[in-house]
């Protein structure tokens, strides 16, 4: 941009900012939520329960059924990024 074209913007640079800052605060939330870290402390977790006998097998094939899909949303998305 020319320094005439940043003159006459000037009035929408508060805007640019505004979008600028709703750009940084949806990339960091879409980070977090396509985080895997937590969804394989899950399945670990899960795993623990299931041998330490506090779930039956159908709860865990359920749990781990879910958690696997998310585990695939992530995977998706991610590949999905440039």
């Amino acid at each position: 941009m020319g320094l005439f074209s940043q003159i006459l913007t000037l009035p929408l640079a508060p805007v640019r900012g505004t979008i600028w800052v709703l750009e940084r605060v949806v990339e960091t939330a879409e980070n977090e939520y396509y985080d895997p870290g937590p969804i394989e402390s899950e399945l670990a977790d899960l795993e623990r329960a299931l041998l330490a006998g506090e779930i039956d097998e159908e709860t865990f094939d359920r749990c781990e059924d879910e958690l696997l899909d998310r585990l695939d949303e992530i995977r998706a998305w991610r590949g999905r990024q440039p």
